[in-house]
């Protein structure tokens, strides 16, 4: 089995392709590294200097990045067995300590079989009396439209006592499946917090399953005291984007499509991260940028897309892109019988419905998050270890 995922590049999970781009913390082998692990395992397995063999490392049974300052578990939610979506809105209320900044914010899905993805606003109480009671109101939500949540504020106590609103921080922390968090160096993209908190996982997907069952997942928060130096943006192309996917994204039943989207920015920018999405149908993705001299910048190849392993790609130095710049994104789609995650058997006209986000729907986003362009920011370290 090792030898066969090794060989086949299926084990260490990294669907970049590493000879087009480079990134920080890369989980992948050199040729040489295969080569001398399938030596080793056609050779019989055999053990070399016991005398040498490295203590094993330790890691924190709740967190990818480490140990957390703190952990608030999201509430249980049941699942049944209907092979339907379910979306929901979900309050997470949590205080947190005196002038405290969030470096990092980590979701650990408890059930991946189910956890679609989870986006989250962080919800700031910046007038602690003004808000007496955090854990009042509904804690669970359902909802798929903006509206909705907008009413489900008051019913979620989300409000001040007095029926203000309190600050909004949007997409404070996301989870696709095989994510890990990114934690950046001090003072870029640090949260602050308030005593008073809530994370409104504003739009929590549990994809179709076929028995019932329940997730426990729970959110993670790495602490700093240094405030924030450098404030990171997002923004998208494709899907729910600033800019259209071309084609629209209509796959005919039996047929192999190409769709694309670009944009051309309107003032430099420094990348720190970037994530392509896709679902069941998607077969490769591809996305580079040509500056206005013609230069080419190559972001991230991915030969064979694979749904449950969705990063988010961060550079060893921030990928600065100047004023003018077009950003292209191409993504392949596979929607055939021949594809073995198709979940139409026959297959069927699969679209993206407009942004749904079910799984048997399609999606076809590049995301990008950054920070306004400053002298030396090509000088910045983020392959943290």
């Amino acid at each position: 089995t090792i030898l066969y995922t090794v060989t086949n590049r299926l084990m260490p999970p990294w669907p970049a392709d590493p000879s087009y781009s480079t990134f920080a913390n890369q989980m992948t082998l050199s040729n040489e590294e295969i080569e001398l692990i399938s030596k080793w395992i056609n050779q019989g397995c055999a053990v070399g200097d016991s005398s040498a063999i490295p203590s094993p490392p330790v890691y924190e049974a709740v967190s990818f990045l480490g140990k957390p300052d703190l952990t608030i578990p999201i509430h249980p939610v049941a699942i049944k067995g209907n092979y339907t979506d379910q979306f929901l809105l979900i309050k997470v209320p949590f205080e947190a300590p005196p002038n405290s900044f969030a470096q990092a914010i980590e979701i650990v899905p408890g059930n991946t079989k189910v956890v679609h993805h989870i986006n989250s606003d962080l919800v700031r109480f910046d007038i602690d009396e003004k808000k007496k009671n955090l854990f009042d109101g509904e804690w669970i939500h359902p909802t798929i439209h903006d509206s909705t949540v907008r009413q489900a504020y008051k019913k979620m106590g989300l409000l001040y006592d007095d029926g203000g609103f309190p600050t909004l921080h949007r997409n404070a922390v996301n989870y696709l499946p095989g994510v890990i968090a990114q934690r950046y160096p001090d003072g870029i993209g640090c949260i602050p917090l308030a005593k008073k908190n809530a994370f409104l996982l504003s739009d929590a997907h549990y994809g179709p399953y076929w028995e019932n069952t329940w997730d426990s997942s729970y959110i993670n928060i790495f602490l700093t005291k240094t405030p924030p130096k450098r404030i990171v943006h997002e923004f998208q192309l494709g899907t729910l984007g600033i800019a259209p996917v071309v084609p629209a994204l209509v796959i005919p039943a039996d047929s192999i499509m190409t769709v694309h989207s670009q944009l051309t920015l309107p003032e430099d920018i420094s990348v720190i991260t970037i994530n392509p999405h896709m679902h069941l149908l998607g077969k490769s993705f591809w996305a580079f940028a040509t500056t206005p001299n013609e230069d080419t910048i190559p972001l991230i190849k991915i030969p064979k897309w694979d749904f449950n392993w969705q990063n988010y790609y961060k550079p060893k130095n921030p990928i600065v892109l100047k004023k003018g710049t077009t950003i292209y994104a191409y993504g392949v789609y596979d929607n055939t019988s021949n594809n073995p995650f198709n979940p139409n058997q026959p297959p069927k006209t699969v679209t993206d419905k407009n942004g749904s986000m079910k799984t048997t729907d399609e999606m076809f986003q590049f995301i990008v998050t950054y920070m306004d362009y400053v002298a030396g920011d090509e000088a910045i370290n983020l392959d943290s270890k």
